[in-house]
């Protein structure tokens, strides 16, 4: 297996490690498509990545990064010192008794012309709640691989902080026999974000309380030359799409038939206007 290599750590980053819904773009469109024919992951089928946490009243902020044709890919980051190859191939880091908030993260992986990449590998590796990495062994490290829809989901806990970094989650994301991807996945509102000079906000994730939890979101884009085959076919029924994060108020249409929209929520599929009479109103 191309398992993520080893890379030349840079001494300058770590153990310093410091109302209207938006438009329906070609992503969160194709997004739709991919959840309507795959099995919904329970945590969180999830919007486009988002770059600041969604509340009741929050505006939806643009994509980050965008995908669409001929768009540039997601950001590099450096590796840090504390990446181990030959991680246990795994897509939950949760162990017993671990402490820490549990956080869900799911996306996609696209190539350049915002099709899906199947087999991907994706690195994941993070400090413990208390800021720690585990350098002896695996604890908080694990790899998985796409599927045919190219989606992933994660299930860990939300990092802890150390000096001179913000929060952050490590992953590499290699496409079959293509260069591996180095980068580093960010929290919103964290206050150490204005003062790591690593932090990028492009690499900003969709993160949502539920409950004693978070769910977070995040989509990459591979520099993967692809052919753009046809575009994405908008989802029946309207204007309603799944991977949309709705407001309360806003409207939309579905089958014909108008509705409002009773509480903020990011759309997946079966969560219709029909269907679901707590999130949506009948005009």
């Amino acid at each position: 297996m191309d398992h993520a290599t080893n890379e030349t750590p840079d001494p300058a980053e770590e153990p310093r490690e410091d109302q209207h819904p938006s438009p329906v773009r070609r992503k969160t469109v194709l997004r739709a498509a991919l959840a309507a024919t795959v099995a919904v992951p329970a945590a969180l089928a999830g919007g486009p990545a988002l770059a600041r946490t969604l509340t009741g009243g929050a505006e939806a902020p643009p994509l980050t990064p965008p995908c669409d044709d001929g768009d540039d890919p997601t950001p590099p980051q450096t590796e840090g010192p504390y990446f181990k190859p030959d991680s246990p191939r795994r897509a939950g880091l949760l162990e017993t008794g671990m402490p820490g908030t549990r956080l869900t993260v799911s996306g996609y992986v696209f190539g350049l012309a915002c099709r899906p990449v199947t087999g991907a590998l994706l690195d994941f590796w993070q400090a413990d709640a208390g800021g720690a990495y585990d350098n002896t062994g695996f604890r908080l490290r694990g790899h998985q691989y796409t599927g045919a829809d190219g989606g992933f989901t994660l299930t860990t806990i939300v990092p802890g902080l150390y000096p001179g970094r913000t929060r952050h989650i490590h992953v590499k994301v290699q496409a079959p026999n293509r260069p591996v991807l180095t980068t580093q996945l960010y929290f919103p509102n964290e206050p150490r974000n204005n003062t790591d000079t690593i932090f990028d906000p492009r690499l900003l994730m969709t993160v949502r309380d539920t409950g004693g939890a978070k769910e977070a979101v995040f989509d990459f884009v591979l520099a993967v030359p692809q052919d753009p085959g046809p575009g994405p076919t908008p989802p029946p029924g309207g204007t309603w799409a799944a991977g949309t994060a709705y407001r309360a108020g806003d409207r939309v249409t579905y089958a014909g038939r108008g509705y409002l929209c009773l509480q903020a929520h990011t759309a997946r599929p079966g969560w219709e206007p029909p269907s679901v009479p707590a999130l949506w109103r009948a005009d």
